[in-house]
């Protein structure tokens, strides 16, 4: 599924990921972002980039971003994802 947003996109970014990493994930957010919704999780998200893949979550109520997770799209994600589960 593709998922464009129309309004400003907010991410809160809790792990301090790269300003790149945050502001690639804006822009493909507001350009149409191919993404895959977790089975598991209701509200969370894979987002693929070129090269990369961004997990997160985003508030039925407020509307906004949490960017969880960002791994390179040919590796598999670490122990960074695995503590997202837990949380």
């Amino acid at each position: 599924m593709v998922m464009k947003l129309d309004h400003e996109v907010y991410i809160e970014d809790p792990r301090h990921h790269s300003f790149e990493r945050v502001e690639t994930l804006r822009r493909l957010l507001a350009g149409g972002a191919r993404v895959e919704a977790d089975p598991k999780r209701s509200d969370f998200f894979e987002v693929e980039s070129g090269s990369d893949v961004y997990y997160i979550h985003i508030s039925p109520i407020t509307g906004k971003i949490l960017l969880l997770a960002a791994w390179q799209k040919d590796s598999v994600p670490g122990d960074e994802l695995h503590a997202t589960q837990a949380a």
